[in-house]
């Protein structure tokens, strides 16, 4: 049983990998835009990305701690602890994108009300909070890149 558990652990490895790394490209590079390019009203395509990066963010923590566990788990090697590294830096992007700039962002859509934060006083703070969360989700999208190619 332990034997079977041993070679099943890369193979995990690489399925929450894929799940993680993929989610993220789909929610980011195709759902999102897809959203804003098709949806007439912006707020409500904001309300429905919002809820998906809320969904991918809570898969992004499950997926990390996962991942740590597993390459933990694994004999130490230097690959192994790239990988850890990766992984660590990507849920620190989850942190600060989403549980650190997203509440802000949401305060600021709050008070704005029903005619949204692109038409009010906060237009320009949402918009530079908005640019800062969307390079850290790139970077998050480019560290999902070498975690694919590192973990093989």
């Amino acid at each position: 049983m332990a034997g079977f558990l041993l070679r099943a652990l890369p193979a995990a490895r690489i399925l929450i990998i894929t799940l993680w790394a993929g989610s993220i490209w789909t929610v980011g590079y195709l759902a999102a835009p897809t959203l804003f390019s098709t949806l007439t009203d912006r707020v409500l395509a904001g309300t429905i990305a919002g809820s998906l990066f809320r969904i991918e963010a809570w898969l992004s923590l499950a997926c990390a701690a996962l991942l740590y566990l597993l390459f933990a788990m694994e004999h130490a090697t230097p690959s192994r602890r790239v990988c850890q590294r990766l992984v660590l830096a990507m849920a620190l992007c989850v942190l600060i994108g989403y549980f650190g700039l997203q509440p802000w962002m949401a305060g600021l859509r709050e008070a704005a009300g029903p005619a949204g934060v692109m038409e009010g006083a906060a237009r320009t703070q949402f918009g530079l909070l908005h640019g800062a969360a969307s390079l850290i989700y790139l970077l998050q999208s480019l560290l999902a890149v070498l975690l694919v190619l590192k973990s093989r």
